[in-house]
């Protein structure tokens, strides 16, 4: 279906099994490109077991190996050497007809082994690396980002739909690693590294990465484990990334460099992308506020988890910080002790708020719906010295287990 939807509706592929800089893999990828097929190319280069799964399907040992739907003609060499009046069925048989069950699937990103090196911390890799690199899958042709920003969407509402509580505060992680619509994500998320993001306007930008931001968390912990200390978080958010549009985005980078305006993140002493780094062509021109609403890092503290859309993205963020602020971990009014206490978010990144306690306050008020709360900071901040204090936050995982 995937195929369908992003390779101008040709319905099989071909498939070329391959290692970076091989002349041969470069001849042969040069020379399919050039027949206009779903060219889905497969890195082998980075773990043995996936070579010695290819030997023993393919019989072969050698590189490239090249598969037109389920036919495997062999190497570059047979490629060069098929007459047009070989080469005109099986292009035409990719043009025509799926990729048949029987077709050579595959194979998995990781070996049992690996993966339970990866779950230990052992592996050095992000988890861009854990999902894409080892098994490195690159779509040749560009796909559009809003097309698959919302099959995405689609797909996160579903398993959210069937593994998200009621108030989007805990996540069934158990069961949703379990699901087939989990599968499909993962499946589709190694699209994400032909998104053509410059296309995306303001605001599908902001509910693009909103999106993937709290996808990637999710996916994340399904496939490393949840954070246990400071560290363990730090490295969580400074390595766990996506491969979008050609270029590496962790959590890190979406959150501070993309939709806060490319500013410093908590304990970083330099800004996400540097002046010349092409990741900035994508960052937001000023940091949004009401991003902190909307992202969640799968903590208990954080806001609950939603899906977004580009229309209206911006009523949908009021919506959000409104709802934030109405609950008590969010913001409590206490007109007694001339105090309000805010989440630690407003703390960490008090300079998308305002520089001072009573700009803040006021940003707050500003975005606070109508209620008796927001009738008594009004009066507290009517007349003056009232004391802002930040209260503790619940590091404890959403998860529902």
């Amino acid at each position: 279906v995937l195929m369908a939807v992003f390779e101008n509706h040709i319905a099989g592929r071909v498939t070329v099994y391959s290692v970076p800089g091989c002349p041969q893999c470069l001849q042969a990828k040069a020379a399919l490109q050039a027949l206009n097929l779903p060219l889905c190319e497969v890195d082998v280069s980075h773990d043995a077991a996936v070579r010695a799964w290819l030997n023993k399907m393919t019989g072969s040992c050698t590189v490239p190996q090249i598969f037109f739907n389920n036919v495997h003609i062999g190497g570059n060499d047979i490629l060069q050497n098929l007459t047009p009046e070989e080469l005109e069925p099986l292009v035409h048989m990719v043009k025509e007809k799926p990729v048949p069950p029987d077709a050579l699937p595959l194979p998995a990103a990781n070996s049992p082994e690996s993966e339970e090196k990866d779950r230990g911390g052992l592996c050095a890799q992000t988890a861009c690396g854990l999902l894409l690199s080892r098994l490195f899958i690159n779509i040749i042709s560009a796909i559009s980002a809003s097309e698959l920003s919302e099959a995405l969407r689609n797909l996160i509402m579903k398993l959210y739909s069937d593994h998200l509580s009621a108030d989007g505060k805990s996540v069934d992680y158990k069961a949703m690693s379990k699901s087939t619509c989990y599968e499909r994500y993962c499946e589709l998320a190694v699209y994400l590294q032909r998104v053509e993001l410059l296309s995306l306007s303001h605001e599908e930008r902001l509910a693009f990465f909103i999106n993937v931001y709290n996808a990637l968390v999710i996916h994340g912990y399904l496939r490393l484990g949840f954070p246990q200390n400071m560290w363990q978080r730090y490295r969580f958010f400074n390595y766990v990334s996506y491969l979008i549009g050609g270029e590496v985005f962790t959590l890190q980078d979406i959150e501070n460099g993309v939709l806060r305006g490319n500013r410093k993140g908590i304990a970083q002493l330099l800004k996400p992308f540097s002046k010349n780094d092409p990741r900035l062509q994508v960052s937001l021109p000023e940091a949004e506020p009401l991003i902190h609403f909307a992202l969640n890092c799968g903590a208990k503290g954080c806001p609950p988890i939603r899906t977004y859309t580009s229309k209206d993205i911006g009523s949908q963020l009021l919506t959000a910080a409104e709802a934030f602020l109405e609950a008590d971990d969010g913001c409590i009014v206490d007109s007694m002790k001339r105090e309000v206490k805010l989440s630690q978010i407003f703390k960490w990144y008090k300079a998308d708020f305002g520089d001072t306690d009573e700009q803040l306050l006021n940003w707050v008020l500003n975005h606070m719906r109508a209620s008796q709360k927001k009738t008594s900071l009004k009066t507290l901040l009517s007349t003056g010295n009232v004391k802002v204090s930040y209260m503790p936050y619940d590091w404890a995982t959403n998860s529902t287990h």
